[in-house]
């Protein structure tokens, strides 16, 4: 470990990084001011309007689309200056975690601190990046044509992308951290396996119901509105029951209210099953850290549904999202190598 400790910093550094932009992507959402830049300027987009001058050019830019035009015809330049600052924050970050992993590496490769192995991984970090940044902007161009809103497949492709990026990262580093080769414990590496797929989809459901705004709706639990368990809305509000379950606001929101009570379900299973087999002290705290956050995250997930998606509470369920990916990456780690 010793001599990867800098490169291992690096790769950790970037994990925390990209959680400070899904937090802040997160509030950029929440505050709809996700489409108040509508170009893409990488280098002099990286200051703000600095002038009266600017702040007008940026404003008659913004009246051109339909989120001005459809919803917020009544905003001042005051109002417009709110909503870009998230926006704007949101992309300064992504700019700086592009030089933030770039300079470096070319600084390991010159000294020639990263092996095969790593700089393979390293290079498939740096085509994940490039992939979120053109899916960042893919996802912006869906709310410029018609809909003052942004495709919903588009949102999660960009979020789920920005997770699985994090994640990638955190297990090179933890490669790195653990270079020591151990046996496997196949039968819950299986289930960690089955476990970081439910909750991946469970992320992409999330997303679908942000981008459609479902959680605005059947602010009710443990059942839906009207006391029922499967609202009819579910399967009526679109054509096809596909269809339903992932463009119908009832049908997404039923999908990711009740993939949660599996992914609780087969954590804690894991937990039980963990109890029967001779574990580290590392395979421990990583399954205690899975079942505590879970509970924590099923809790924030129940009562920013109840109280109709405050930021507070929004913003709270995607941060504890995020740190439950983390502990299921360590303790999938620590039970497969």
């Amino acid at each position: 470990m010793k001599e990867n400790k800098s490169v291992i910093y690096w790769l950790l550094t970037g994990c925390i990084l990209i959680f400070i932009m899904v937090l802040v992507g997160g509030i950029t959402r929440l505050t709809h001011s996700g489409l108040s830049i509508s170009n893409y300027k990488l280098i002099s987009g990286t200051l703000p309007p600095l002038n009266a001058e600017e702040w007008q050019e940026a404003f008659d830019l913004y009246k051109q689309y339909p989120e001005y035009q459809k919803l917020n015809s009544h905003f001042t330049i005051e109002d417009f200056k709110s909503i870009f600052f998230w926006e704007w924050l949101h992309r300064v970050i992504g700019r700086f975690i592009g030089l933030v992993f770039i300079i470096p590496f070319i600084y390991f490769l010159i000294k020639k601190k990263l092996n095969k192995t790593t700089l393979k991984k390293c290079f498939i970090l740096l085509g994940l990046g490039a992939f979120q940044g053109f899916l960042g902007w893919y996802m912006v161009k869906s709310g410029l044509i018609n809909r003052p809103d942004v495709s919903h497949f588009r949102l999660a492709a960009h979020l789920t992308t920005a997770f699985v990026t994090c994640a990638y990262s955190f297990w090179v580093a933890l490669d790195l951290i653990y270079p020591e080769q151990k046996p496997a414990i196949p039968r819950l590496k299986k289930l960690l396996q089955i476990a970081l797929f439910l909750l991946l989809t469970q992320i992409v459901w999330g997303a679908f119901v942000a981008g459609l705004d479902a959680g605005f709706i059947h602010n009710h639990w443990p059942l839906m509105s009207d006391g029922k368990l499967i609202h009819e809305t579910v399967y009526i509000e679109q054509t096809s029951l596909f269809k339903n379950f992932t463009e119908g606001k009832s049908g997404v929101q039923f999908i990711h209210r009740y993939l949660a009570y599996i992914v609780v379900a087969i954590i804690i299973y894991i937990g039980y099953k963990s109890k029967k087999i001779e574990t580290t002290l590392e395979q421990k705290k990583g399954i205690k850290l899975l079942i505590g956050l879970v509970i924590l995250q099923f809790t924030l997930g129940v009562f920013t549904l109840v109280f109709a998606v405050p930021l507070s509470l929004g913003i709270a369920h995607q941060i504890v999202a995020f740190l439950l990916l983390g502990a299921m990456t360590f303790t999938l780690h620590r039970f497969s190598k």
